[in-house]
């Protein structure tokens, strides 16, 4: 790239950057209401169960009962497929994963008709975000409010479905594949024994991990608030109960410090420990020396846009992203809502191959909720996890918390963003250029010195950079162009409504 380009998308850039930032300061109102569907009075056989043309007794099989799997097996049941659930384990989970729920997943389980399933048990609401920077200074923002479960299970839900839902604790082993689609699945008892299950499609569910601990015995100047510590490492404290806060550090390197040789103790006491907030700091040295530190890796991966015949993967087997923002159960419910709305028109999943093309279109109309969310959290983890020695990073770094700090349509539209409740793809570009745009501004006011001049161009390069790639991966044809797509315009397969009939 010449002078000449670097001085012209520096300049463009720097009056884009103006216009955005003084210009534009009226607060947009957020609308989170979104129209639930209307529910369906199944028709069903004397025994209460609506059969498909199938040739067994499940309609459905789902390997896994984490929050999607569980909550597509209670939607799916309730809608009159006959639902088989395999999870391995049954037992209260212990991890330091789907534990947060955004305000767009709280929707989203309301459309399900789970929304009592975050009352009960301590859960814990949260009103405002407080991110804290290096130097100290702090930014409070708000959305709506939002549950945060300690551990989000839905076994009583589950005891309170109808009986088309089987649920046994078992071990899957492997997919059962014939002709090239999937018939069911193998799996192992706990005695050891082997068996089949076979159904029209089966859905796969696996978790995911991150990094973390539990403080207690804290003294937070304000109630139901969550902390975003965007330091030289970056952390998230939120509440799980009346009593703890869930701390997750991003530990950045391909190799974790050791838990047990005492490194990961003494890494978050000289490290993390000086960038907590002052009102955490004592009770974050306390959970490290109560020694009850749990270590995840995260995990990336974008959505796969072509499903197996009989088969179909949802949640974190389906796409994972960084846990930094916290919305993995938010995309899991919102696929969850979909695939429901996709599978409601059929009464019969014998056909696999056209069952299979139908679905496609899964994967465009999941994109705008997937993207928004997906791509803010591995921005937001990239430039934050970067060294302060590339001078661009670093005003990259200051850009977004002072871009965070201008408040109204600024703020508002990034939590609207993260929480999932108004996923707008093209909103979020408008976000990213809009920082970057304010990050070559301040550079280049009050005089663009060549010095200056030459690190607003790296800053550019640098962001370009992190937002394209993540663009590509995502998908810049389904994303903003879904009508493009072939898939968008997939149509229920032609059915006998013998099998399955619904009616309002």
């Amino acid at each position: 790239m010449d002078s000449k380009h670097i001085f012209g998308g520096a300049v463009a850039a720097f009056l884009f950057g103006f216009v955005v930032l003084y210009s534009s300061r009226r607060r947009e109102k957020i609308k989170a209401s979104e129209k639930t569907p209307t529910k369906k009075i199944l028709k069903s056989s004397g025994n209460g169960v609506c059969r498909s043309n199938f040739a067994g007794n499940t309609d459905v099989i789902i390997v896994g009962a984490g929050v999607a799997g569980s909550a597509l097996a209670y939607a799916l049941a309730k809608d009159g497929w006959r639902v088989h659930v395999i999870e391995r384990d049954l037992t209260e989970p212990d991890r330091i994963v789907g534990e947060f729920l955004q305000a767009g997943g709280c929707i989203k389980l309301a459309e399900l008709g789970l929304e009592d399933c975050l009352d009960g048990f301590d859960s814990q609401t949260v009103f405002s975000f407080a991110a804290v920077h290096k130097d100290g200074k702090e930014v409070q923002f708000h959305f709506p409010p939002i549950r945060v479960p300690e551990a989000f299970t839905m076994a009583a839900s589950f005891k309170n479905c109808v009986k088309k839902l089987h649920l046994f604790p078992r071990a899957v082993t492997s997919l059962v594949e014939e002709n090239g689609s999937i018939k069911g699945v193998l799996y192992k008892t706990k005695g050891g024994q082997e068996l089949a299950a076979s159904a029209s499609l089966t859905i796969i569910e696996v978790p995911s991990y991150s990094v973390g601990l539990v403080l207690e015995d804290y003294n937070l100047p304000y109630a139901n608030r969550a902390y975003f510590i965007l330091k030289d490492t970056i952390s998230i404290t939120y509440p799980i109960s009346s009593k703890e806060i869930r701390c997750l550090v991003d530990v950045p390197g391909p190799k974790q410090p050791s838990i047990s040789t005492g490194e990961m103790a003494s890494y978050l006491k000289t490290v993390v420990a000086p960038q907590m907030p002052d009102e955490l700091y004592n009770a974050f040295i306390c959970a490290i020396d109560k020694g009850n530190i749990r270590t995840m890796p995260n995990r990336i991966m974008p959505a796969s846009s072509y499903p197996t015949p009989g088969a179909f993967l949802i949640g974190d087997s389906l796409n994972m992203r960084h846990s930094v923002t916290g919305g993995g159960m938010t995309v899991g419910l919102s696929d969850v809502v979909l695939l429901r709305d996709l599978l409601r028109p059929l009464n019969d999943l014998s056909n696999a191959a056209s069952i299979c093309k139908y679905l496609e279109s899964f994967c465009v109309l999941r994109k705008p909720t997937a993207f928004a969310i997906n791509t803010l959290a591995s921005t937001l983890h990239t430039v934050f996890s970067s060294s302060d020695e590339d001078p661009a990073r670093k005003e990259m770094k200051e850009a977004f918390f002072n871009y965070l700090s201008l408040g109204g349509v600024f703020s508002d539209g990034l939590m609207a963003l993260m929480s999932g409740l108004n996923p707008d793809p093209l909103r979020l570009v408008f976000h990213c250029f809009a920082m970057l745009a304010y990050a070559v501004g301040s550079l280049l006011l009050p005089f663009p010195t060549p010095k200056r001049m030459c690190i607003a161009a790296r800053l550019i390069l640098v962001g370009s950079g992190i937002i394209f790639p993540i663009l590509k991966a995502e998908g810049i044809r389904a994303t903003f162009f879904p009508a493009t797509m072939p898939a968008y315009y997939r149509t229920p397969p032609a059915q006998s409504t013998d099998h399955r009939e619904t009616g309002k």
